[in-house]
């Protein structure tokens, strides 16, 4: 949850628009079936994290992708991507998607970096003018 905190302090600061001060801070529901949370470690505190929510059959999102700022630019984000796209491959989807705001200029890179391409936005982001989204394709055959 510290994690998630960290992330919320920084998504409010670059969308101050978005949020009102009092906004409550996020919570994290129990892993739905399917779905899979990373939390990574260094020296024994909590530095990246990312999970995986299922969308529909074959097709799973990409969610909670933060890190530390205290331990950004050591490859951490990508580490987690990775074992992101290794459990989905395990759990059978053949997709991934994600989204992050147009403001976060240094995921939007590491995605791309990674392999994913920019798609119209899905779900719940669809009217959602902060939104940037993005789908990689996975397992067998990509």
């Amino acid at each position: 949850m510290a994690l998630l905190r960290e992330a919320a302090v920084e998504a409010r600061a670059l969308y101050p628009e978005l949020h009102e001060p009092t906004a409550p801070w996020p919570t994290n529901p129990p892993t739905p079936a399917g779905g899979i949370y990373i939390v990574v470690y260094l020296d024994g505190m909590p530095a990246a994290c990312g999970g995986l929510r299922p969308i529909e059959r074959g097709l799973a999102e990409v969610r909670r992708m933060f890190v530390s700022k205290e331990a950004r630019r050591r490859g951490l984000g990508r580490k987690v991507l990775e074992a992101l796209e290794e459990a989905a491959v395990r759990l059978g989807y053949q997709a991934l998607r994600l989204e992050t705001g147009y403001r976060q200029l240094p995921a939007i890179r590491l995605y791309t970096q990674y392999g994913f391409v920019r798609i119209e936005p899905f779900g719940e982001y669809v009217n959602d003018p902060t939104s940037v989204c993005f789908e990689k394709k996975i397992g067998a055959g990509t």
